[in-house]
C-alpha cells in the first residue's frame, strides 16, 4: 500500500493545483453528493483494497450502515435488467463520503473538466445541474461560452485536464510508482463477486 499512497499523494498534489486554478468555476461543497449518486464508480484492485482498509477504521455503526447499503444495492442489481446498472455509492451516508480519505481516483478527480485524446474538453455532468462550470457553459452546445466567460471578469480560463481514469491508471504510473492497479470494475461488482483482492 505504501507505493499506492505515494501515488495518491502525488495525484492529490496535482489535483489541488488544478482545482485552485479553476476556483471561479468550482461549486463543490460538503453535502452536495451529486458525484456520489447514480453512477458506476470504477475501482481498480489496489483502489478497492485501500478503500476496504479505510472502511475497517470506521466505527462499527458506520460499518453496519455501509454493509446495509451494499446489500440493498446488490439486491437492486439482481433485479435490474438494463445494460448499465447505476447506483448510489454504498459509502455515502447522509450525503457525505464515509471514507473520504480512502476514496478512489474517479472520486478525487470528479468536478474538473477533462481532455480526451483528441483534446476535446468534457465538462462534469454536474455542470448540467447548475454546478461546476455551469457559469461558463453553453449547455445546449456543450461548449464554453466566451460571452459568459467575459462576463465573469476573471483571468483564470476554464481548462480541461488530462485526468481521465484510463490515463491515471496507465502503465506509466504503474512503472513510476512501482504499483499494479490490477483489474478495474464498478465498486459494487467487487462486492457482488466477493473477490476481495
Amino acid at each position: 500500500m505504501g507505493n499506492y499512497i505515494a501515488y495518491l499523494n502525488f495525484l492529490d498534489s496535482k489535483l489541488q493545483k488544478f482545482f485552485a486554478a479553476q476556483k471561479p468555476y468550482i461549486f463543490c461543497q460538503k453535502g452536495c453528493a451529486n458525484c456520489c449518486k447514480h453512477a458506476q464508480f470504477p475501482y481498480s484492485a489496489v483502489e478497492f483494497r485501500y478503500l476496504l482498509n479505510g472502511a475497517m477504521t470506521l466505527d462499527k455503526e458506520t460499518q453496519k450502515k455501509i454493509e446495509n447499503n451494499i446489500n440493498l444495492t446488490l439486491e437492486k442489481k439482481k433485479k435490474y435488467r438494463g445494460k448499465k446498472f447505476l447506483y448510489d455509492c454504498p459509502f455515502l451516508i447522509n450525503n457525505s463520503c464515509s471514507v473520504y480519505n480512502y476514496r478512489g481516483i474517479i472520486c478525487r478527480t470528479f468536478g474538473l473538466m477533462t481532455n480526451n485524446e483528441n483534446q476535446k474538453i468534457k465538462a462534469p455532468f454536474c455542470a448540467f445541474k447548475g454546478l461546476n462550470y455551469s457559469n461558463v457553459m453553453n449547455l445546449r452546445k456543450k461548449t464554453i461560452s466566451v460571452r459568459k466567460f467575459k462576463k465573469l471578469n476573471t483571468t483564470a480560463e476554464p481548462l480541461g485536464f488530462n485526468i481521465s481514469y484510463k490515463y491515471l491508471t496507465c502503465e506509466d504510473y504503474e512503472r513510476t510508482f512501482n504499483i499494479k492497479f490490477g483489474e478495474s470494475k464498478p465498486v459494487i461488482d467487487w462486492f457482488e463477486q466477493q473477490q476481495i483482492p
